[in-house]
C-alpha cells in the first residue's frame, strides 16, 4: 500500500498494478480497490490493473479484457461480462 501510495504522489498518467489483492484481508481489499477507483477519478489517472479477485475489480473497472493463454478472449464493460452466461459462468462461477 505504501509503494501504491508513493506512486499516486506523483500523479501519473498510468499506473499499472499486478496482482493488487494477493495476500490481503477482504476488508482491506475493498478499501484498497475504493480508494484506487478515487484516486484515479480525483488525478485522473488511468490504471491497468491485472487482478485474479475478478468480482472487486469488476466493482471499480470501466472495461475488462480476459486473457487466456496470453490472448485476449474477451473485451467489453463489465456489465456485459456479468449478464453474459457463457462468460459470467467460467470467470466469475
Amino acid at each position: 500500500m505504501l509503494a501504491i501510495g508513493r506512486a499516486l504522489m506523483g500523479r501519473p498518467q498510468r499506473l499499472m498494478l499486478d496482482e493488487l489483492s494477493s495476500g490481503l484481508a477482504p476488508v482491506t481489499v475493498t478499501g484498497l480497490m475504493d480508494t484506487i477507483q478515487r484516486a484515479s477519478a480525483t488525478l485522473g489517472t488511468t490504471i491497468l490493473l491485472a487482478e485474479q479477485n475478478i468480482r472487486e475489480a469488476l466493482k471499480i473497472v470501466d472495461r475488462v479484457y480476459v486473457l487466456k493463454l496470453g490472448g485476449i478472449v474477451f473485451e467489453e464493460r463489465p456489465d456485459v461480462l456479468v449478464g453474459d452466461d457463457r462468460l459470467r459462468r467460467p470467470y466469475l462461477g
